[in-house]
């Protein structure tokens, strides 16, 4: 019987080598993953100085019952122009914190996109609407 330090016969684990069949240049790039870094939410309170409080709501399943739930939560942001008012609907971004509580930033939503297939389908019906036919009488 060979002599080795341990009692089964096996192999020292410095006489181990490392698996070497992972590639040294891999071809795929896996980006990292960066939560939250843009919120939507409407402003609850702007009576601060360039501070808003931004309240983000969210839908997640409730533990027990797996239904989904409305979660809300407030945030403070850094509003440098004092442009919004309570009721607004802001987007948030993540900066560098700005004081103790605040490390987002309030940016105003881009304006929304109308739909081309919404309008192309009003104009396909070929009916006048009640509005437009007062107009042609």
């Amino acid at each position: 019987m060979p002599k080795t330090h341990f009692l089964h016969g096996s192999t020292p684990l410095s006489y181990l080598s490392k698996p070497s069949s992972l590639p040294q240049n891999p071809t795929f790039f896996v980006p990292p993953i960066r939560a939250m870094k843009k919120m939507q939410g409407r402003v609850v309170c702007s009576t601060n100085d360039k501070t808003v409080s931004v309240e983000v709501v969210r839908l997640d399943p409730h533990p027990k019952y797996k239904r989904r739930v409305r979660k809300k939560k407030k945030y403070q942001a850094h509003d440098p122009e004092n442009q919004f008012q309570v009721g607004d609907v802001v987007q948030l971004e993540r900066s560098k914190p700005i004081s103790k509580t605040k490390s987002f930033l309030a940016v105003p939503l881009p304006p929304r996109i109308r739909n081309k297939k919404e309008d192309k389908v009003n104009n396909e019906v070929g009916i006048p609407l009640e509005s437009e036919q007062a107009q042609l009488a």
